[in-house]
């Protein structure tokens, strides 16, 4: 028997009730601040990820689905989605004018790593990205929606963790002073961070392992080294998270785990589970629309897994709330084609109904509807059919009565209650 790939998962059942809670709240709250869904291929060009997320990255090194298609083309799975969004903005042309434009996303993507707990080899992100806009101001806005949304699904205890990576013109000092640090305690680094501090010493700031976070100890920070304008952007920044009760610390060893990151880089932490944890990240990346041929573009945003928020709210919440529908039994040839008009009819007034179609007996059909959750059986048998009613059977208590045909609508209406 054939079972799915490695890392990768059906959804169904509670969890997937979690990801379409999430995704309505998605939709109703990053609608209301403007932004509007895009939706970009699954597959890409190989180079808009290595130009793109660049080559000193993990997920450009080790992680991606990576391969030739038919035409020897090298294509790539995508890894993340705010490269494929930016080619999407840049093919359509949407940037010409340097116009604010708002969009979010959400979808599977594929990352050949090592799995954890909340984390696959295919996972699902959301993400909100704005382009056409530099100011400190869009940045806050941002956020805003972010913390709303998450409070709104009932996270509590979140804050920010906050940097600035400064600009490419201002990285060169840093990278200077960063090498000679890291020169006299070479032997502490592991293998990737000697990698790394020949293609991107900042991310060397980003390393996981432990030993190499305890040789950081003292190391320069790329705050002392900002530009005026990056300094004042930061400074900005912060006056109005400190204006919006948004609560944060400064990390000076926060970078981001991909390469197209300037200024503003930061990450969303929850305690909302005990031990404070990331949930997602983000920051500007105003390089990057030139990067991959577009306009000189100023862009901000992040992305959540779905996967992991899914599961942190399962964690807080229970199961999602499950509503099922009302389950109509038919008895007898007459009353299936009767079930069947009454039904369609019900369907058309937005009532949530499902239909018994296997001519199977009650007892069975009442058997099937408590395992599967259904809470109000609706029988119509030929009794019924002759005096225009219903025979509603309550499963969670066992208690019965009779509707009328225009009771039992009115009662579905109200989500099954009784009048």
């Amino acid at each position: 028997m054939s079972s799915s790939v490695k890392g990768m998962r059906d959804l169904l059942g509670d969890e997937l009730r979690w990801f379409q809670r999430i995704e309505e709240a998605v939709h109703r709250v990053f609608g209301a601040h403007g932004y509007r869904e895009i939706r970009t291929p699954i597959l890409e060009y190989t180079e808009v990820f290595k130009r793109s997320v660049g080559d000193s990255s993990d997920i450009v090194n080790k992680e991606m689905y990576e391969f030739l298609d038919k035409g020897n083309r090298s294509v790539t799975m995508r890894p993340e989605n705010t490269a494929g969004v930016v080619r999407a903005m840049v093919d359509h042309k949407l940037l010409v004018n340097n116009d604010p434009q708002l969009f979010y996303y959400m979808g599977p993507m594929f990352r050949y790593e090592r799995m954890q707990a909340g984390r696959y080899r295919q996972f699902w992100q959301i993400g909100a990205e704005s382009f056409g806009v530099a100011s400190p101001e869009s940045e806050a806005e941002s956020l805003v929606m972010l913390f709303d949304f998450l409070q709104g699904l009932g996270l509590k205890s979140l804050s920010l963790s906050l940097n600035s990576v400064g600009t490419p013109e201002s990285r060169p000092a840093f990278n200077a002073a960063f090498r000679a640090f890291f020169d006299a305690r070479a032997n502490h680094f592991c293998e990737d961070c000697h990698r790394r501090i020949e293609t991107n010493p900042m991310r060397i700031l980003d390393c996981k392992n432990p030993g190499c976070q305890a040789a950081l100890e003292g190391h320069p920070t790329i705050v002392e080294f900002l530009d005026e304008a990056s300094k004042a952007h930061h400074t900005r920044l912060k006056e109005l998270l400190t204006a919006l009760d948004i609560p944060f610390t400064e990390n000076p060893r926060l970078v981001r785990g991909l390469d197209y990151y300037t200024r503003t880089a930061f990450e969303v932490l929850s305690s909302d589970l005990g031990a404070q944890s990331a949930l997602l990240g983000g920051g500007r990346y105003d390089g990057l629309v030139k990067m991959l041929g577009g306009p000189d573009t100023a862009a901000f945003g992040w992305a959540i897994g779905l996967d992991r928020l899914a599961m942190v709210l399962k964690q807080l919440q229970g199961d999602a709330p499950f509503d099922p529908p009302a389950l109509l039994i038919p008895l007898g040839e007459k009353a299936s084609a009767e079930a069947i008009r009454l039904a369609r009819e019900w369907w058309g007034k937005g009532l949530s109904i499902q239909l018994e179609t296997r001519g199977c007996p009650l007892k069975k059909a009442l058997q099937s509807a408590n395992r599967t959750g259904v809470k109000l059986a609706l029988i119509l048998g030929e009794g019924e059919l002759e005096k225009g009613t219903v025979a509603v059977k309550h499963l969670d208590t066992g208690e019965q009565e009779e509707w009328s045909l225009e009771e039992t609508a009115l009662n579905l209406g109200g989500k099954g209650t009784r009048s």
